[in-house]
């Protein structure tokens, strides 16, 4: 299974509503607060979303999905399960 990257806030609903997203399918995801990065950490990850400015930021790997919408919209396609490499 690919590693999964999410960036959130806690209170975010969005971000919620991905990890649940992520959890129902058995997926092992590390988690980063944003609001307990410090300026360095943010700015890397700006560039390696191209400036996304809503959390969640989610990652397959080192490949940015977006965030829930986006999340939301690969498994509905059915493309989600074939990124993460589930069977």
């Amino acid at each position: 299974m690919q590693p999964v990257t999410i960036y959130v806030k806690q209170t975010c609903p969005y971000c919620i509503s991905a990890k649940r997203l992520l959890e129902h399918k058995g997926v092992v995801y590390t988690e980063f607060d944003v609001t307990k990065m410090n300026q360095t950490e943010l700015e890397e990850v700006a560039v390696k979303t191209n400036h996304h400015r809503t959390v969640p930021k989610i990652f397959i790997g080192d490949t940015f999905i977006g965030g829930f919408d986006d999340l939301n919209r690969l498994d509905k396609e059915g493309r989600l399960d074939k990124m993460l490499s589930i069977d």
